[in-house]
């Protein structure tokens, strides 16, 4: 007779409504717009109260008064600020980004440290002031917004491709350290999606060859896509809301794909 190993603990029931983070607290970097948005908004939503962190002050209290939350205008470029914000916190998406796009050549330095600084440095400064916290509670979710970049890369576009690589590898680590402490870290990285950082992308793309927005979105920004159109926020956002919900706790250091198929070419 073969002996069945006990289960820890009974699976959780499904939850066909999503996430429910009644009781969770959440932290959402660059959340005055663009995807952080959508992720601070999805997480409200399903019940947890939200830190929402830009350094756009209009932007962020205008998020966290729509949500119930509380906002945080930060540079996260600034380590002094992030070491003052709060560490009470069980749910971390790291969303903040910019971009720079030139040849490696005529790439500006201070701008390729910049970007460093805001996509990597500052996400590894909030898990080294979060972690402990999740730790002590046993569970944890830390949910990096990567990029098809954090996977492929694409010319002048070498500060960004490096800063997603390297959060990719970030979260990684983070998922080893953390596995036996109830805390998972993952990435999730989508294709082009419909941002202000696009979509400024696109116009300036547009005006630079003399060509309309949708030559650049179909010739340009989706041309390695099989599906071609932008994914939108909201899409991200229900595929972190997901990583954060009771049935992933054992999916941890891995990265998911938003890419339109890009990645199967």
């Amino acid at each position: 007779m073969t002996s069945r190993l006990p289960l820890p603990h009974p699976p959780p029931a499904p939850d066909p409504a999503g996430a429910d983070q009644r009781g969770r607290v959440a932290l959402v970097t660059g959340a005055g717009s663009g995807i952080g948005r959508a992720c601070a908004l999805a997480l409200a939503e399903a019940g947890a109260t939200v830190h929402v962190v830009d350094i756009a002050r209009e932007p962020a209290r205008e998020v966290a008064a729509a949500i119930g939350g509380r906002a945080h205008v930060v540079d996260l470029a600034d380590p002094a600020a992030i070491s003052a914000l709060p560490t009470r916190v069980d749910i971390l998406v790291n969303s903040a980004g910019l971009q720079h796009v030139a040849p490696i050549t005529e790439f500006p330095p201070e701008r390729f440290a910049l970007i460093q600084q805001v996509m990597v440095t500052a996400p590894f400064l909030l898990l080294r002031h979060l972690l402990p916290h999740m730790y002590a509670g046993g569970w944890g979710r830390v949910v990096n917004i990567s990029s098809v970049h954090g996977l492929r890369a694409s010319a002048y576009k070498s500060a960004y491709v490096a800063a997603k690589h390297a959060l990719e590898g970030l979260s990684k680590v983070a998922a080893i350290e953390a596995a036996t402490h109830g805390v998972t870290s993952n990435c999730v990285s989508p294709g082009y999606v419909r941002t202000p950082l696009v979509e400024g992308q696109v116009q300036d793309q547009a005006a630079a060859h003399g060509v309309s927005p949708e030559d650049v979105l179909s010739d340009v920004l989706l041309a390695r896509s099989p599906i071609k159109r932008l994914i939108e926020p909201e899409e991200v956002a229900a595929a972190v809301l997901w990583l954060c919900g009771p049935h992933t706790g054992y999916v941890t250091g891995t990265s998911i794909s938003l890419d339109g198929g890009w990645g199967a070419n």
